[in-house]
């Protein structure tokens, strides 16, 4: 079994702050964190090595701070790590998202066979769902969204069956191998990374492709790949608290001077 798992490195939402020119994302020395829905698609992905054997890669694409993310995955039992990280990726929206990680993901096979392709429902950053829908269009490959777990494996006959969770019940998909999975939030247990995976962690350095390790186009990448066009972004800022006056006396007394209050306001008829 050979899964490659997408990844992102997302700003943590306390810090987020937004670069005022390019209506993007200021990344570089804000918090950061593996997008959680990816986390447990890497899990659920890990899970399927623990029972079957195989291998996990786990590919993300971003600055190369995004290495730390990758390194993290390793921590937790992946066994390959590539970041694609390059400045002609920077500003890519869904689309030029998408055809990277396509890119990448075709390389990967060219080099060995992937059953699957796990990534999460979507990442908090940006809470679109697109990227992983994305990616199987752009490879011919079938596509399980909304899964809470995989219900069965089989490499043999070539497919894969998932629970897929939707609104008032669930369903069970099953689909032909090669297939690309989109997970939920919480839908396991995340593991402890092992000490020997976190040495094994410290010492490992991802794999490091761009453009030129790709067969890609540059009018397909980056700023100029992206047909989505960001207007405005800001950072919402917090509503000064209303005055707050306390009433106080008799219940009679009380209600007298709400009333004087209120009236002035329209909010209540003077009779």
């Amino acid at each position: 079994m050979h899964a490659v798992v997408l990844l992102k490195q997302v700003p943590d939402t306390a810090e987020v702050r937004i670069d005022p020119k390019t209506n993007t994302l200021i990344r570089e020395g804000v918090p950061s964190i593996i997008n959680p829905y990816d986390a447990h698609a890497l899990e659920e992905a890990l899970r399927l090595k623990d029972k079957y054997g195989g291998k996990v890669t786990v590919v993300s694409m971003g600055p190369p701070q995004a290495a730390e993310a990758l390194k993290k995955a390793i921590s937790y039992g992946a066994d390959r790590a590539i970041l694609l990280t390059d400045r002609k990726f920077a500003g890519s929206d869904t689309l030029a998202t998408s055809y990277v990680l396509a890119k990448a993901i075709e390389k990967i096979v060219s080099q060995e066979p992937v059953d699957l392709v796990f990534a999460g429902k979507q990442a908090i950053d940006g809470d679109t769902a697109q990227v992983g829908p994305g990616v199987a269009a752009r490879l011919n490959m079938a596509l399980i969204t909304y899964i809470e777990r995989v219900e069965e494996f089989n490499p043999d006959e070539g497919y894969v069956v998932a629970v897929r969770k939707i609104e008032g019940r669930k369903e069970y998909v099953r689909a032909k191998l090669p297939a690309l999975l989109t997970a939920l939030k919480g839908i396991n247990e995340i593991r402890y990374a092992t000490m020997p995976d976190m040495i094994r962690a410290a010492r490992y350095q991802p794999e490091v492709w761009g453009k030129e390790q790709l067969d890609v186009e540059e009018a397909f990448l980056g700023l100029k790949g992206s047909p989505t066009q960001v207007w405005k972004s800001f950072v919402p800022q917090a509503k000064a608290r209303a005055k707050v006056e306390m009433l106080t006396g008799s219940p009679e007394e009380v209600a007298k001077a709400l009333v004087e209050k209120l009236v002035p306001l329209t909010l209540i008829a003077n009779k």
